[in-house]
């Protein structure tokens, strides 16, 4: 899951300042993480315990306040009695890499893909944002290659990925919604040839920058083999070492 926080630390400071261009520095002192790296931490804490996404997502919002979450995201924090408020934003799937991560079979994938939304995002375009991510992960890290992954996900969700960056680049805009985000952060891995080509890509089509370069970086880092050593190390300065010690310890469990 390193892959999907450093794609949200690097995309962190054009959330509301969008390029256009692949050409940046990749790293500046300015990148922060944001809710999507926090989340994605409390994903992989919840798989690693009790599976309990509603108690993981509480307590991790509430002791990293002020990342970017969204309103009613925030106001469902602090709540006694969470319920889910039928969101079809794109939380679910910049939250799910790390059940990508974990899964052993598509069903497994699906299933907790949808566990992990249902809490918040239980709108079916919410569902299908974080079931997609997942499942592109899990696919690459079974060995498909770009074009298996991008028939099995346009066959079993629907979504346009015959489109490329360049057409999708000029027009496109803010948008929070997993329909409108998801597929353009997959194909941003799609025609990407590294995991830093992939992270370059996803922010250079703009929008809600640091979400789709996370999911992109998910994807990525599944497809290509890991996150490269030299931008890893960058991109741990910028993490708390709790989040640290949770990825590590994932790795421990999963092995």
């Amino acid at each position: 899951m390193l892959g999907a926080m450093i794609g949200d630390i690097v995309g962190s400071i054009y959330e509301w300042h969008n390029i256009k261009t692949t050409e940046f520095e990749f790293f500046q002192e300015t990148c922060f993480f944001t809710d999507d790296t926090v989340l994605t931490a409390a994903t992989t804490r919840a798989i690693m315990t009790d599976g309990d996404f509603t108690k993981a997502y509480q307590d991790f919002a509430r002791r990293y306040p002020r990342r970017g979450y969204g309103g009613n995201f925030s106001g469902w924090i602090h709540r006694s009695d969470p319920q889910p408020y039928n969101s079809w934003g794109n939380g679910s799937a910049m939250r799910v890499s790390p059940v990508g991560f974990s899964s052993d079979s598509v069903e497994e994938v699906l299933r907790a893909a949808k566990n992990s939304a249902v809490v918040t995002h239980n709108h079916p375009e919410g569902i299908k944002g974080a079931q997609s991510t997942a499942l592109a992960i899990f696919l690459a890290r079974q060995g498909s290659n770009q074009e298996e992954i991008r028939e099995a996900i346009k066959n079993r969700f629907g979504y346009n990925l015959d489109r490329t960056l360049n057409e999708i680049r000029s027009t496109y805009t803010f948008d929070v919604s997993c329909q409108g985000s998801v597929p353009e952060a997959i194909i941003a891995f799609l025609e990407s040839e590294s995991y830093e080509d992939a992270i370059r890509k996803a922010i250079s089509l703009g929008g809600d920058s640091d979400t789709i370069a996370c999911i992109t970086g998910g994807i990525a880092e599944a497809f290509f083999g890991g996150v490269p050593d030299d931008i890893a190390e960058q991109g741990r300065h910028f993490l708390p070492d709790e989040f640290l010690q949770i990825l590590e310890d994932f790795r421990t469990w999963r092995s």
